[in-house]
């Protein structure tokens, strides 16, 4: 092949990948198209391909196969037919440690040398050249955005530790709490650290997709078809950091769990980075082997809980900065989202773009309470959930007993405000989750104050049915 040919090639490559990055998703192009190359157009058009893995999965996918043959077309202007060739030869060089080129072809020989010549002869660099991992990682996902509260900062101050120095230490990390609590988040926000801040190679694996390709392997090898398994074993040789998420969906399969052992195990002793998160701390997954189980807790294992009001805040005004609701919104419009949303961050995404939906439709000069009721009453339900601001129980409670909020803040003691003020303060205390300083904050009070207030109303309501009626009323407006 001269050389007006190669540039000629070179260039039917670059318009090739470029028009198949416009038509495919980041993911899908990253995933099987995007180390291709055109090795020849004569009657057939021949292309290279970086594994046999891909090559059998876009031979099965006549999507895949169309987009190729309309692609050629495009760059080419004719219709072609086309073969994938591999890099069993690279397999081949790999394995020689580069010293024999000879039976390479010409073709294959210019592939290769590039690749080498970018490796600097390190066999190790060559394999990483040719095993192409895509992490899979969301790159949206960092520390960064991450918030943090009382229930998630031990994990944070851990994870940004193992993301600065992964295999040194907290080996394995193994981080567990119930769905929608942020482990995916947090897994991902040190996979992108490592990605930006180093050489390693990171994998991101969901434990479904992780038993699905160890299956899919061993349905090959029992064929006596051995090339997906090599790239299999190949691939996780390669791995620096492994993020293995929601383990737990491996309880019942045995024979994953063995060859997940195998791979950790191997990864521990060379000093890689193993991270897993899962919906049970590890001494609770008990259909797990009882080695992975040892393994697992090697390291250390870290609950993150259910988020509560103040990092659903932070995650509420995180999400919508840079939208028009962010300016628009009161800011007890946070308080009441926050008090009566379910304890999981995807259940507040919903919410979030549920409100977002509404503003663009109504278009409001302000996001006010009202506005905010009416928009999410299909997602928060009005007769069980309270709207839980101090400042509205107070003012809800000055209108009840007929006194002004100005009175309930002063230092007045006349018994109608004395008494309307510990009601205030004991409904504040029942239906927010506002600690008993925050409530004295609100009415220039001290903490021993308010709580000496809120024990004699607790106390009152058991012999008093007519105090009890007249809280059970004033809950009742708050939710009108």
């Amino acid at each position: 092949m001269n050389v007006e040919e190669t540039l000629s090639l070179d260039k039917a490559t670059s318009l090739f990948l470029q028009s198949i990055q416009a038509k495919v998703s980041t993911a899908l192009y990253n995933a099987w198209f995007k180390n291709m190359q055109i090795l020849d157009l004569d009657t057939t058009a021949i292309l290279y391909i970086d594994s046999d893995f891909k090559k059998k999965k876009i031979l099965d996918n006549q999507d895949y196969k169309n987009i190729i043959e309309e692609t050629l077309k495009e760059v080419t202007g004719k219709n072609y037919d086309f073969e994938l060739q591999t890099d069993t030869i690279k397999n081949e060089l790999i394995n020689a440690n580069y010293e024999d080129k000879s039976s390479l072809t010409p073709t294959f020989e210019i592939i290769k040398q590039e690749i080498v010549d970018n490796s600097n002869d390190d066999p190790e660099e060559l394999k990483k050249e040719l095993i192409k991992i895509d992490s899979n990682l969301n790159p949206n996902h960092t520390f960064d955005n991450y918030m943090i509260s009382d229930v998630n900062k031990a994990a944070q101050i851990v994870a940004l530790e193992v993301a600065k120095n992964p295999g040194c230490s907290y080996n394995p990390f193994f981080l567990y709490g119930n769905s929608g609590t942020g482990k995916t988040h947090l897994m991902m926000a040190i996979g992108n650290y490592i990605v930006k801040n180093s050489n390693k190679t990171v994998l991101y694996i969901s434990s479904g997709d992780f038993i699905n390709e160890f299956i899919d392997m061993t349905r090959k090898s029992a064929n006596s078809d051995y090339t997906l398994v090599e790239h299999f074993k190949e691939k996780y040789r390669n791995i620096d950091v492994l993020l293995l998420d929601d383990i737990q969906m491996m309880a019942e399969a045995k024979a994953t769990q063995n060859e997940l052992f195998n791979i950790i195990d191997s990864m521990h002793r060379l000093n890689k980075q193993i991270i897993i998160s899962s919906d049970k701390k590890p001494s609770e997954l008990n259909k797990f082997e009882p080695r992975l189980i040892t393994r697992f807790s090697a390291g250390i294992a870290l609950d993150i809980k259910p988020p509560d009001k103040e990092l659903k805040i932070k995650i509420l005004k995180n999400r919508l900065l840079g939208t028009l609701a962010y300016s628009m919104m009161q800011e007890e419009v946070y308080d009441y989202i926050a008090s009566n949303s379910p304890a999981d961050n995807r259940s507040l995404d919903g919410i979030i773009n549920k409100l977002l939906l509404e503003t663009s439709m109504w278009n409001p000069t302000v996001i006010d309470i009202q506005f905010a009721i009416n928009a999410l009453d299909s997602e928060f339900n009005s007769t069980q959930y309270i709207t839980n601001n101090l400042l509205r129980i107070r003012k809800t409670v000055a209108e009840y007993y007929d006194v002004t909020e100005e009175s309930l803040k002063s230092k007045k003691r006349t018994a109608n405000i004395n008494k309307a003020r510990q009601v205030a303060w004991y409904i504040s205390s029942i239906v927010t989750e506002e600690t008993i300083t925050k409530i004295g904050l609100e009415y220039n009070r001290d903490h021993a104050t308010v709580l000496h207030g809120v024990e004699k109303i607790r106390n009152d309501i058991a012999e008093d049915p007519q105090l009890n009626e007249e809280i059970k009323n004033i809950k009742d407006r708050l939710i009108e």
